[in-house]
Order: structure tokens, then C-alpha cells, then sequence
């Protein structure tokens, strides 16, 4: 019975991280629009680069750029976690605990 009560609870848990406030379509066309900023500002670095703007100038726009990639991975990351974890979860696949360990690691190196 007492086992019972914590896979309920843990099922409950693994429920409320599922809760997503945008459709599908509507995330990966922001995501999609990040990235389109992103590619701009790369654009805008490279044609700094090619006018041999001061240095200082290019790295405070690359710095931006990476921010800007940190922020688009930290909303994807967000999304694979809520979407594609959360859902092979609740369907009893515990090989995404795997994959998403694996991920981390990459992540963080």
C-alpha cells in the first residue's frame, strides 16, 4: 500500500511538470524567432569583423550573441523537459532518465 502512495504521489509530481502554458506551435515558432535574432546578430559580429571594428566593440556583441544562445538552449532545454520527459514518464518509459542524464553531461561540458 505505502508503495503505492509514492508512485501516486510521484505520478502527481511528474503531472505538474507537464503543465505547458503555450501550444506546441506556438513555442517552436518562438523558438524559431530567437534563433532568427540570433542568426542577425552573428551577421551583424561577422560584418563588424570584415570592417575591422574595434575589438572591443565585437566582443561585447559576441558576448550578446552567446547570451542570446543560452537563452534559446535554456527554452528548448525547458521544453524537451516538460514535453518529452515529463510524457515518457507518465507512459512508464524509464529510459528518458538515461537520455536526459546523457544530455546533462554534454550539456556541462
Amino acid at each position: 500500500m505505502e508503495n503505492n502512495q509514492k508512485q501516486l504521489k510521484a505520478n502527481e509530481t511528474v503531472g505538474d511538470c507537464c503543465n505547458e502554458n503555450k501550444s506546441s506551435h506556438e513555442a517552436k515558432r518562438m523558438l524559431i524567432n530567437r534563433l532568427s535574432r540570433i542568426i542577425g546578430q552573428i551577421n551583424g559580429i561577422k560584418g563588424m569583423v570584415e570592417k575591422d571594428e574595434y575589438p572591443i566593440d565585437i566582443l561585447i556583441q559576441a558576448s550578446a550573441a552567446t547570451a542570446a544562445l543560452n537563452s534559446f538552449s535554456r527554452e528548448l532545454f525547458q521544453k524537451y523537459v516538460s514535453e518529452e520527459v515529463c510524457g515518457r514518464l507518465k507512459n512508464d518509459d524509464s529510459d528518458v532518465i538515461n537520455e536526459f542524464l546523457t544530455l546533462l553531461k554534454k550539456m556541462m561540458s
